[in-house]
Parts: C-alpha cells; sequence; structure tokens
C-alpha cells in the first residue's frame, strides 16, 4: 500500500552546493540523443573492482573521484539531466587525496577505504554541506556534528561525494506528491525513461546509483523508500532491521521504522557497504537491540549456492501489479526454484489496509515529536522550532514549495497528540500486531521459512506533478512495520522498466537474506544499465 492510500485511510478514519535555479522543476523534455548508454570508464564498476585498481596503482581515490564527479556534470547536470544530486561535495578531492596519502603511507582502512559515496540530503554532514531534507526552510543549514554513519563512512575512509535529492521531507508533506521533487532540488528522473518515476522518498540516491554517478548509495527509508526507489531504478537495496544502523542525524519520521541502508548495484557491494556502519550508538536507543547480531562484515554470506534447501514463501495476494509485472515474477519464482529452493506457494498476508490506516496515524505522531527534536538539535541554525514554523513557512513561500502539492500531511500531524497517550500507545500495539505476530512472525514461524518472497513494486509510473504518484503495486509494508529487514534485487523488466524481487525475514537476519538474495542475483543477473530514453514509446 503506498503512502498516499495511507493517508486516505487516515483522513477517512479521522486523526484527533546548492541547485541553481536552472535545475528541472518540472518533467522537461529529454534530448532525442539521450537514448543511448552514456559511455563512462567506470560504467557498472563494483567496489572491489576500484579497490583492485588503486592497489595495483591503475587508479588513485582523487582519479576516480573525479572521474565520478565529471560524470555528474554530464549526465546529471547536463544531457539527460536526470537531476539527482543535490549538492556536490566541495571537500571531496580533499577527503580523496588523504585516503591515497593513507594508501602510500601502507594504511588502509577497509573496503571503503577511498570509494566515493553519495547520500541522501536527509543525513547530516558537520563540514561545508546543507542538510535540508530538500525543503527550503532548511536552506542554508549545517549541522552540528556528523550523522551516525557518516562518523562509520570518515572512519572507513570513504570519499564523501555529496548528497542526493529526494520526495522533500522523505515524502511526509502531502498525499498527492511526485516522488523526487523537493523545493531545493527539483524533480528527480528515472535513468530508464526519464519521464517515469524515481520512486519513493529515496528517489535522488536510486537514480544516481543506478545511472552510476558514484559507486555506491545510501537512502533511507520508513515504509518502501529504500526499496522502491531500488526495485525502479534496477538497484539492490537493504532495508536493515530497525536499530542496526543508527538513525542519529538523520531528519526522521518515526522512531519505530525509520532506518537508512544501502542502495548499491549488486549484491556484493550493498553487503560490503553494510558492516562498516554497524555499530551501538548512545544517541539512538534502538541501536542497543544490535547487540550480538550486529556484523562488521556480511561479505560471508555471499553464497551462490544460498537458495539450495532454502524454504521461501511465496507471497501472491495483495500485490496489485499488473499482468506483466505478475510474468516477471513467476518466471523470478522458477528461478528461485532452479537454484534448489523449496517454495511454499502461497503464503498469503492479511489485507494491508487496517495495518496501513493504523501506520499512519502511528507516523503521525512520531513525525511531530521527531522532527521539533531534530530542530532543536540544530542550536538555532534555522530560525524554526516547531511544526507549525514549518507549516508558516511554507504557506508563506508558497510559490517555491507548494507550486505543484500542499502539505495536508504536516497538517494532520500538527493535530496529533503526545506519544504519551493512550490512543497512539494502542495503535503501536495494533501495528506490531498485524505486522509481526499475525503477520511475519506467524508465516515465518508456521511454514518453517527463511524468508517471504514478493514483488518489491511494479514498473515507474509517470511523473505527474499535477496529480502526484500513482501505485503499480508491491509489498514494503509488512517488513517495515515489523522493523524487520527487507533486500530488493533487480529480476526482470516491464518495458525497459526495472521491477524488483524483495526477500523479508526475521529481525537482525540480514545475513540470510543478502545470501540468498545473492544466490538469485548470481542465477540471474537481471540488472541492465539504464540508457536514458526520453519515453516508453
Amino acid at each position: 500500500m503506498k503512502r498516499r492510500e495511507f493517508v486516505g485511510a487516515t483522513i477517512a478514519g479521522g486523526l484527533a552546493a546548492s541547485p541553481k535555479s536552472g535545475r528541472t522543476p518540472a518533467t522537461a523534455a529529454a534530448r532525442p540523443d539521450t537514448a543511448v548508454r552514456q559511455a563512462f570508464e567506470l560504467d557498472e564498476t563494483t567496489i572491489a573492482a576500484l579497490q583492485d585498481g588503486m592497489q595495483a596503482g591503475r587508479y588513485s581515490a582523487r582519479r576516480i573521484t573525479e572521474l565520478y564527479l565529471d560524470r555528474i556534470e554530464a549526465v546529471d547536470r547536463r544531457g539527460p539531466r536526470v537531476n539527482s544530486v543535490i549538492e556536490v561535495n566541495p571537500d571531496a578531492l580533499a577527503i580523496a587525496e588523504t585516503a591515497d596519502q593513507e594508501r602510500t603511507a601502507g594504511r588502509v582502512r577497509g573496503p571503503l577505504h577511498g570509494i566515493p559515496i553519495l547520500i541522501k540530503d536527509n543525513i547530516d554532514t558537520a563540514d561545508r554541506m546543507q542538510t535540508t531534507a530538500g525543503s527550503l526552510a532548511l536552506e542554508g543549514s549545517i549541522a552540528p556534528r556528523d550523522a551516525f554513519i557518516v562518523s562509520r563512512l570518515r572512519e572507513a575512509g570513504a570519499v564523501l561525494l555529496g548528497k542526493t535529492n529526494l520526495s522533500e521531507w522523505a515524502n511526509f508533506r502531502s498525499s498527492s506528491s511526485s516522488s523526487g521533487w523537493s523545493g531545493r532540488g527539483g524533480q528527480t528522473r528515472n535513468p530508464y525513461v526519464l519521464d517515469r518515476s524515481p520512486c519513493g522518498s529515496s528517489a535522488g540516491s536510486g537514480a544516481a546509483g543506478s545511472a552510476n554517478l558514484a559507486a555506491i548509495t545510501i537512502g533511507t527509508e520508513t515504509d518502501g523508500s529504500i526499496v522502491c526507489p531500488s526495485s525502479s531504478n534496477g538497484l539492490v537495496g537493504i532495508k536493515p532491521t530497525v536499530g542496526l544502523w543508527s538513525r542519529s542525524g538523520i531528519i526522521p519520521i518515526s522512531s519505530t521504522q525509520d532506518t537508512a541502508g544501502p542502495m548499491c548495484r549488486t549484491v556484493t557491494d550493498a553487503a560490503t557497504l553494510l558492516g562498516p556502519l554497524t555499530g551501538a550508538d548512545p544517541r539512538d536507543a534502538a541501536t542497543r537491540g544490535s547487540s550480538g547480531h550486529a556484523l562488521a562484515d556480511y561479505r560471508r554470506f555471499l553464497d551462490a549456492g544460498s537458495l539450495k534447501g532454502a524454504r521461501l514463501g511465496v507471497m501472491r495476494k495483495h500485490l496489485g501489479v499488473s499482468a506483466k509485472t505478475e510474468a516477471v515474477y513467476d518466471e523470478a519464482l522458477k528461478a528461485l526454484a532452479a537454484a534448489g529452493a523449496v517454495l511454499v506457494d502461497p503464503v498469503d498476508f492479511a489485507a494491508p489496509e487496517p495495518l496501513g490506516a493504523a501506520e499512519w496515524q502511528v507516523l503521525a505522531y512520531e513525525f511531530k515529536v521527531g522532527v521539533e527534536a531534530y530542530l532543536a538539535s540544530l542550536g538555532g541554525r534555522v530560525p524554526h522550532r516547531t511544526l507549525a514554523d514549518l507549516i508558516r513557512f511554507n504557506e508563506e513561500h508558497r510559490d517555491r514549495e507548494m507550486p505543484y502539492f500542499g502539505q495536508e500531511t504536516f497538517l494532520l500531524a500538527e493535530k496529533a497528540g503526545a506519544m504519551g497517550t493512550a490512543k497512539y500507545q494502542a495503535l503501536l500495539v495494533k501495528c506490531r500486531r498485524l505486522a509481526r505476530t499475525e503477520g511475519l512472525d506467524a508465516r515465518l514461524a508456521g511454514h518453517r521459512l527463511d524468508a517471504v518472497v514478493s514483488v518489491t513494486a511494479g514498473p515507474s509510473w509517470a511523473i505527474d506533478l499535477a496529480n502526484g504518484d500513482r501505485s503499480t503495486g508491491g509489498s514494503s509494508t509488512y517488513a517495515a512495520v515489523a522493523g524487520y529487514p527487507s533486500i530488493t534485487v533487480p529480476m526482470g523488466n516491464v518495458h525497459g522498466l526495472p521491477v524488483g524481487l524483495l526477500f523479508a525475514g526475521r529481525a537482525w537476519n540480514e545475513g540470510r537474506l543478502i545470501g540468498l538474495a545473492f544466490g538469485f542475483e548470481q542465477a540471474t543477473k537481471a540488472r541492465r544499465a539504464p540508457t536514458f530514453r526520453p519515453t516508453i514509446g
């Protein structure tokens, strides 16, 4: 169930370097000659290949960073104009040079050393980059300290290349929003077909990763915002168990569902990125639960034979996908069986509408508390202190902030009560009962499953700023509300638009899911790099 459908259910039930003005705000037509592969020296390159190149002296971290910066200019700012990078880090080359100096001195910090990465513009960096959630209300805001996962990236020697555009406020401002549009960044486009949506709030990370604008990217998810843009942009996306990665220093929606996660072109790269960013963080109580579960390296699970004997429950009902997507799904299921998986088909869930309605109300309570806590953490760096202040700013700057859609979700959240109320607690209990006890827990245990598989999302829809997003189906909600891990892998395409296969499992079971996803990826090799076609026809 998609976010605008959640809002509809909630309304019915009641709820007591900055981009220049020339960045595309809408779906401007692409040049006809962009419907070809954009030649690039590092096209589809992996972390391991880049490390091999640096170790052999064929590349330096600085040279790799220069190539990606040139790629951003050629593909994101010019040419196809994917418009996925909201800001380039002015210190990127200096970071890369430091990584090179350390390598020369014999200090290689690990697999991410010297690897350029793009992160979503709701993740704090205490440097010369802004953190705005795409909103003009936070324009110019420089975070007082790094997000925990950014500190981990720096410790690992990664090169912070820049930040990606997103659906403003992580798609929590309006029920008729366009995925990938923000007041600060304009509209991000899908690199496969440029007039199609990049999906979800991590739209920029999905489009940038797929278009080879960085080696790897990071997104964030509350419900679907890692896995949907990964599916729609032909990427592997991991939504970890809530608490595996810290959320401190990330502009929040939900204290019970939010998480950041890897968005990469291969399962191997996603597994490589996952481990170094784990760890307990005193600023995020949820990370205490990861003790004894979090691993520093998940690459040990990359076994092409992982599907042999695995029991997978096949979700069939309530996917809401087209017959063409179902056909791709059926071929994926055949590939799983051919690789030795035991398919329990079907393993269906209850209709998601009651869960979606309760989830949306929980998010409204948590967003108001969380966003006001985040504003307070800025220590006066912005003039806003409350959600009401943000609402007022949007009204006062309606021509720039709300030219296409409004802020009805903000208005609903502003009416929410305190999280300590009996109503909030009852809603949270209901969500966990439906998603966990009567949802994933019941299916996984009852059928002795390693994971549940389903369609991540249908093929991307046409960008429509007048009417907003429309659903083409999918299945992110149960794992998202439960706080359990899920991973999407490319499984094929419909008219050249990627669709993904979703694996969802038990809490802290990322390793098993990575193995299953890797087995499927190696059996199918379904990812195809984008060709930047202007339109389907």
